[in-house]
């Protein structure tokens, strides 16, 4: 693949109660490798971008082909990985692994909102390590915070096949947050190989709302409905990055698989 930004090997530190202080912000960029890089800020680690609202739209320069890997870091008040929230000119072909984040508020996060246009999609997440994280994975569709008044309240972002693989955990508050737009779905995603060991069972691990995909060797259960039907093996094609599934000998339910890219 042919890489046109390179961020390698960097140590960033911020104060983790600073304000507005990502790591690294590709923005309408393509073409971009971050690894092995060490980040503590008081924002987002990393946080993938692609303008904002009418602005995003008309100018039409999408984030693709964006690949993270070998990334260690802490964020006590946002995301280890965020996509958004200005996202309107599309963000797509992003490839994360190899993640480890401990003592954060949130590792995978999307953020979009009503008025913001654009797509998310073909997202691959694999390989993450959380420590004392408290909300695993994130989806919000009401993010909101436009510039200013003249956005389409309308305008409804596509989002779909998002897909989070080998994810492990321990002392996580909430393992997964979903939370769509109502009349815009977001659809195919899919969460295979996940163990989390949340901190409370009193509460629901996982909740959701207007969004759509599925799930395989996950725990703790999946409790959303819409997230319930398994992969493996009708809808591999459905999920970004799952491809010629191979069964492993002996009684455990584990399985091996190519990725696609």
């Amino acid at each position: 693949i042919y890489i046109d930004v390179v961020v390698k090997n960097l140590t960033i530190l911020a104060p983790l109660e600073s304000p507005n202080t990502d790591g690294v912000d590709p923005d309408s960029s393509n073409d971009v490798c971050i690894e092995d890089c060490y980040i503590v800020t008081g924002d987002d680690l990393v946080s993938i971008k692609s303008g904002w609202d009418e602005y995003g739209i008309s100018y039409a320069r999408p984030s693709t082909r964006i690949k993270i890997s070998r990334l260690t870091g802490q964020t006590t008040s946002s995301s280890g990985i965020a996509i958004g929230s200005e996202m309107s000119g599309g963000v797509s072909e992003i490839h994360v692994e190899d993640v480890h984040l401990y003592n954060s508020k949130t590792g995978i996060r999307i953020k979009t909102s009503p008025g913001r246009g654009g797509y998310v999609r073909n997202v691959y997440v694999s390989n993450v390590k959380l420590e004392n994280v408290s909300i695993a994975i994130r989806f919000t569709g009401q993010y909101g915070e436009h510039p200013d008044g003249k956005y389409d309240p309308k305008a409804f972002p596509l989002i779909e096949k998002i897909t989070f693989e080998n994810f492990t955990g321990d002392s996580i508050g909430v393992a997964g947050l979903f939370q769509g737009i109502e009349g815009d779905e977001f659809k195919n995603i899919c969460l295979v190989n996940v163990s989390l060991q949340v901190k409370s069972s009193r509460k629901s691990p996982w909740k959701c709302s207007y969004v759509r995909g599925y799930s395989q060797w996950v725990s703790p259960d999946i409790t959303c409905d819409p997230l319930q039907e398994t992969i493996f093996p009708d809808h591999s094609s459905d999920c970004y990055g799952l491809k010629n599934v191979l069964q492993r000998s002996g009684s455990q339910s584990r399985r091996s698989w190519l990725l696609s890219w």
